[in-house]
């Protein structure tokens, strides 16, 4: 059943479960990213941006948005070959230079590798997504590994850090970076603690960083979706939960990955050159409280 007004799915989905982190041809519906809808307009022409986690879901959108406005792309991934090519395939589609990058970016030397492979493939960088995540659900603290903490805390708050130190000293005025928070910031869910703690962090990141690096030009801006349809969802979460995803917010369904896309057009371009140190809420009507 779809949604009247917009004919986006409603819940419930259909039963399924992945393995983490998840394919996209694997869900039920299929995401929406954009393909055969978002029409650009030339408000990145002749920039490059590297958008972690642009194999699939969010990230997807964003580097088919980015593409259509005029940017070149460089694909940040774990391991997902097949996401990651397609995504290849529609920045290419778009007419523009598309980079892919396969590795973890929980190693401060890969986000260093990240930076300097897209200046010496494109000779700049202009605009940092920093949208990779890792989630896992428990039902008690005793049920989360140390380990598991950290590979959170490395994958979510530790590369935003690792690759912002690296991509700033070669960033010109007017450059951007977007980080990826969560409605989890402000109204955790006791299932996604680790998860919740880092994207409170995430946004406390890009408050600070924003002031640091005002003078230089360089803004620096988050957005925080509320419950979006992405592999993360079935691979991540327990049946019975996926079933109902998105039922509690305001419009009563999750949102696509399409439709944060134009968030981060916004923050990347000339329309947010006065916005830095925000975080613009796409959470279908949940509250940032």
């Amino acid at each position: 059943m779809n949604d009247n007004e917009t004919r986006r799915p409603l819940p419930p989905q259909p039963a399924q479960d992945q393995a983490p982190p998840g394919l996209t041809k694997a869900m039920d519906p299929v995401p929406d990213h954009g393909e055969k809808s978002y029409v650009g307009a030339g408000r990145l022409e002749g920039r490059v941006a590297l958008i972690t986690g642009a194999d699939s879901g969010i990230g997807r959108a964003v580097a088919i948005a980015f593409a259509r406005e005029g940017a070149d792309i460089a694909i940040s991934y774990l391991s997902e070959d097949e996401d990651a090519r397609e995504t290849a395939r529609w920045v290419e589609e778009a007419g523009r230079k598309c980079l892919v990058l396969p590795g973890d970016i929980t190693s401060e030397e890969h986000c260093e590798h990240l930076v300097r492979q897209c200046r010496e493939t494109f000779g700049k960088l202009d605009i940092l997504v920093n949208n990779a995540a890792f989630q896992r659900t428990y039902a008690a603290i005793g049920d989360i590994s140390t380990a598991e903490w950290d590979e959170t805390f490395r994958t979510n708050i530790y590369a935003p850090f690792f690759l912002a130190r690296a991509a700033i000293p070669h960033m010109k005025p007017g450059s951007a970076i977007i980080n990826t928070t969560s409605i989890q910031s402000r109204q955790p869910s006791p299932h996604l603690l680790a998860y919740a703690a880092t994207k409170g962090a995430i946004s406390n990141f890009t408050a600070g960083l924003a002031e640091m690096v005002a003078e230089k030009g360089i803004r620096v801006n988050a957005v925080a979706p509320g419950p979006i349809w992405t592999p993360l969802i079935p691979s991540t979460m327990p049946p019975d939960k996926t079933r109902d995803f998105g039922k509690q917010s305001l419009l009563g369904r999750a949102g696509q990955p399409a439709e944060l896309a134009g968030a981060y057009v916004l923050l990347a371009s000339d329309l947010g050159s006065y916005m830095t140190g925000a975080v613009v809420p796409v959470t279908g009507g949940e509250i940032m409280i």
